[in-house]
């Protein structure tokens, strides 16, 4: 066990050591080439900050998961599985880097997106079963397989993409759920899958004291790395998803809450606007550091739930109450953001 330990430290230390040594040099690069966020209308900051975070995430990240395949696999498969996650990830990486440049259309993100998450299932990266809440499992057949898992990777890569809106906001919920996926895969003997949320982990955290508010550099199109790479350590090793939808329900209820009020409103359900929760409390004069512990907490309790509570209709009836109460928390802020105006 004291064996495993060091190896778990020893990979988590190489991912947040990384990322802490290339962040600023990173941030060096975005103002020689360009990669700039000025501040304009939704954009809160005040000063022009560098973009291209997930440069130093992803590379952080890609050496720790590299130190860890010197220690031996859980599962024969998963090498394979882990490549596609990878390439998937290299690919979103990329794009991210071009649309930090030039800010990419919607329509030529999704192609990526779509690119990306059909890679990680060409690798046999699948969700092919959904715990019941009544029992059991629901066995999905191939097709409907691919079309969920393209579907759950997208939407992963959407939400942390959306709720990158304040100063350290994304890079800390990706922590918190990172860490619960962490001691689930951990309780489950899939060690070598613990390594890896172990790296995301310590990449995030070594980025994050550059991206707290104030922030000296900023993820941007490293935002849908992120939700990339941990929507694929979810299913990697066997489905979390009823584990992931919990921690992250907050999160993806706001991102399905703008989709439905931008189609209602005849606009693009993609257009950038400042109606996402974070923006809301803002708008009301919440400060921006309460608004991200208020987050952290809300995840961290949530993440106790996903671990604390017992598979089925436990995990339902809590994602059914957290959305009904989340769900008439975001129509009161509407209501009293659009009274304020």
């Amino acid at each position: 066990m004291a064996h495993t330990l060091m190896i778990f430290c020893f990979i988590f230390l190489i991912g947040f050591g990384f990322a802490l040594v290339l962040t600023p040099l990173v941030a060096r690069l975005a103002r020689r080439t360009g990669a700039m966020d000025y501040p304009r209308n939704r954009h809160w900051h005040a000063h022009p900050t560098p973009k291209l975070g997930g440069v130093s995430l992803g590379g952080a990240f890609f050496v720790a998961v590299g130190a860890s395949l010197l220690y031996p696999r859980t599962d024969p498969n998963e090498l394979v599985r882990l490549g596609g996650l990878l390439i998937g990830g290299a690919i979103m990486l990329g794009v991210g880097v071009l649309d930090d440049h030039r800010e990419l259309p919607a329509l030529p993100q999704l192609a990526a997106q779509f690119s990306a998450a059909s890679v990680a299932v060409l690798s046999g990266i699948h969700i092919l079963e959904i715990a019941n809440p009544f029992g059991g499992v629901i066995t999905l057949d191939a097709g409907w397989a691919i079309l969920f898992t393209i579907f759950w990777l997208m939407g992963m890569m959407n939400t942390i993409n959306w709720i990158d809106g304040l100063d350290g906001l994304a890079g800390g919920i990706v922590a918190i759920a990172g860490a619960v996926l962490f001691i689930h895969t951990f309780q489950l003997g899939q060690y070598s899958l613990a390594l890896l949320a172990l790296a995301l982990i310590g990449a995030v955290l070594g980025f994050l004291p550059y991206n707290f508010a104030p922030a000296k550099i900023f993820m941007s199109g490293g935002a849908p790395w992120l939700g990339f790479v941990l929507g694929g350590l979810a299913i990697i090793g066997g489905a979390k998803v009823a584990t992931a939808l919990l921690v992250l329900g907050i999160p993806i209820l706001d991102v399905a809450w703008q989709i439905v009020n931008r189609v209602r409103a005849g606009r693009s359900p993609f257009a950038a606007d400042r109606g996402h929760l974070h923006h809301l409390l803002l708008d009301l004069g919440v400060p921006a550091r309460v608004i991200v512990f208020v987050y952290y907490a809300v995840t961290l309790c949530l993440g106790a739930l996903a671990l604390l509570l017992p598979s089925g209709i436990y995990k339902l009836i809590a994602l059914i109450a957290i959305g009904a109460g989340a769900l008439f928390f975001l129509i009161q802020l509407g209501q009293r953001a659009n009274l304020k105006k």
